[in-house]
């Protein structure tokens, strides 16, 4: 009884010694975030300073920053937070992070809570250096509000590709603010990228046509994909929520189960940013109803490709996407 009295009191002074680092961590995270926006506070002038140079840009996902590269062109110098592969639902923002945040001229996000854990830090340094939220700037009446997300919008804006385009010139207006001098530039970058992107949504759509409507049943991951099946006349399921912080459970991946083995769906897809074993579940789980469905593919969810590969650019992003999904479900079953 005394050893195990004693090894209690051990751990006991363990999880204490770990809430007391924690408590020292957050406030030097404080601690550092607070000096950073009082080095950085704007000064008189500081208009005509960037419009002698590149503008400093922090963007949180891949995403975004693509965006803010194609409006601004050479005239912005642009570091993202988060890299190709990378989940935005679960990143948390390191010192570094609050750092480059702080001595950014202008920070773009997607907004919509997609940057849930960083949401405290942006909302903060967002008192000290203008900041846009390119997906706020949607009306909310386009907006999907799932169930499940208490009331919140779904942020997956991007999958919809004339949503994203709204969203795109919210990046040009936040440039032009903070560079009004360079406004020609930013203007005609978003016009050009805009045509560009209007004749992807056209494209989208023509290669969903060729897949028969009874076909169009996309089951992924997580379900980031709404927007896109609203958009392009699909069925989506997801076996996770909106957003990855929340784990699928045991009745979520028999419930899919059923239902593809009761439609007869030939493909799920795995995700970039999501682990597969949540996906390969889903297929033991039909397996061990006699029916057999491949995994048709990986998906870009919430993070472009690497750079330099067709899926490092949205656009490349969307085509891949949808080459995978139309290769995939078109076919003979």
């Amino acid at each position: 009884m005394r050893h195990t009295q004693g090894r209690g009191h051990e751990l006991a002074t363990a999880r204490h010694r770990v809430r007391l680092f924690s408590l020292v961590l957050l406030g030097l995270f404080a601690l550092a975030l607070n000096n950073s926006l009082v080095a950085c506070r704007p000064v008189a002038g500081q208009a005509r300073d960037i419009a002698a140079r590149r503008v400093r840009v922090v963007a949180t996902t891949t995403i975004v920053a693509d965006a803010v590269r194609e409006v601004g062109g050479d005239r912005v110098e642009i570091v993202t937070l988060m890299g190709p592969g990378i989940d935005p639902h679960l990143y948390k923002a390191s010192e570094g992070d609050v750092l480059r945040l702080a001595s950014a001229d202008v920070i773009f996000y997607n907004g919509l809570h997609l940057e849930g854990k960083m949401g405290h830090v942006l909302a903060r340094v967002g008192e000290r250096v203008p900041t846009v939220a390119v997906a706020e700037r949607i009306d909310p009446a386009l907006l999907r509000r799932p169930p499940e997300f208490e009331g919140a919008y779904d942020p997956h804006v991007w999958f919809d590709v004339r949503l994203w385009m709204i969203a795109v010139e919210g990046v040009r207006d936040g440039l032009i603010a903070v560079d009004p001098t360079h406004a020609a530039v930013y203007q005609a970058n978003a016009e050009r990228y805009l045509a560009e992107l209007d004749e992807l949504d056209r494209w989208v759509r023509h290669e969903a046509a060729n897949i028969p409507p009874e076909r169009r049943v996309l089951i992924t991951a997580h379900d980031a994909f709404g927007y896109f099946a609203r958009a392009y006349g699909f069925e989506v399921y997801g076996l996770q929520g909106v957003s990855t912080a929340a784990e699928a459970g045991v009745a979520d991946v028999q419930a899919l189960a059923d239902l593809i083995v009761e439609r007869r769906i030939p493909a799920i897809f795995v995700e970039t940013s999501v682990p597969p074993r949540f996906i390969e579940a889903v297929q033991e789980a039909v397996r061990a109803r006699g029916f057999e469905v491949r995994i048709g593919g990986q998906l870009y969810s919430d993070a472009l490709g690497d750079p330099g590969t067709p899926a490092g650019t949205y656009v490349g992003m969307v085509r891949s996407n949808v080459e995978t999904i139309v290769q995939a479900l078109a076919g003979e079953g």
